[in-house]
């Protein structure tokens, strides 16, 4: 299945937006509906600067493109193919003081007894990975690993910060991923409000070393 990574243009959100919720829901194994509550949460962060998207596309035979399930997948524009389907997508921004993310982690780092000088250090100019996913049917591939990468090219941020869910022994794709790509822990075992789960925050320096090649 050879697949080929594209910038997700902003400008044509309507075409590709659905696919990539419908991605992140279905590697994240949310309920089905989930959907309606992230589509304007996505589309909001269009407009935060320093945005930028990027898919993993994978070609569809006829019968597939048939099936309910890979029909949601399909993004219809004229920068794809006819039979591609969206198999990845990740995307972020420059964090900032004023967003949501940016004050929770400031809020952590304070609760573990970080100093203000200490946080400003770890908060003030990074990247935010606020998602990266692959779905279930492509992942294993390296998939992955040629988003983050795509994604972190020539950054200006010194810094990527991103979190991701708590897993007992770090046994999940994710986390084998982040630690490969060489991200250490800034915060652990945090919790957001308004969602019971325990959160890491992971971070590394930019930018990623050269010679890096994923098998996609």
């Amino acid at each position: 299945m050879p697949v080929r990574l594209t910038a997700l243009p902003a400008d044509d959100a309507h075409a590709w937006l659905d696919q990539a919720v419908h991605t992140y829901v279905t590697a994240m194994r949310y309920p089905r509906g989930t959907e309606r509550g992230r589509i304007g949460l996505w589309r909001d962060h269009l407009y935060r600067p320093g945005w930028i998207a990027v898919a993993a596309l994978a070609p569809a035979s006829p019968s597939e493109l048939m099936q309910p399930t890979y029909a949601r997948l399909r993004v219809r524009s004229s920068w794809t193919a006819d039979n591609e389907i969206m198999a990845g997508v990740a995307y972020g921004y420059t964090g900032a003081p004023d967003q949501w993310w940016n004050r929770q982690l400031r809020t952590g780092l304070a609760r573990r007894g970080h100093s203000p000088e200490q946080i400003e250090a770890i908060t003030a100019d990074y990247f935010e990975l606020t998602e990266l996913h692959v779905h279930p049917f492509a992942q294993g591939r390296g998939i992955g690993e040629a988003l983050l990468q795509r994604l972190l090219d020539a950054r200006p941020e010194s810094r990527v910060l991103l979190s991701t869910p708590e897993v007992r022994g770090e046994e999940n794709r994710a986390w084998s991923l982040y630690r490969r790509m060489g991200f250490t822990d800034v915060l652990r075992d945090f919790t957001f409000a308004g969602d019971p789960r325990p959160f890491a925050f992971l971070g590394r320096d930019l930018p990623l070393p050269t010679g890096r090649h994923a098998a996609v």
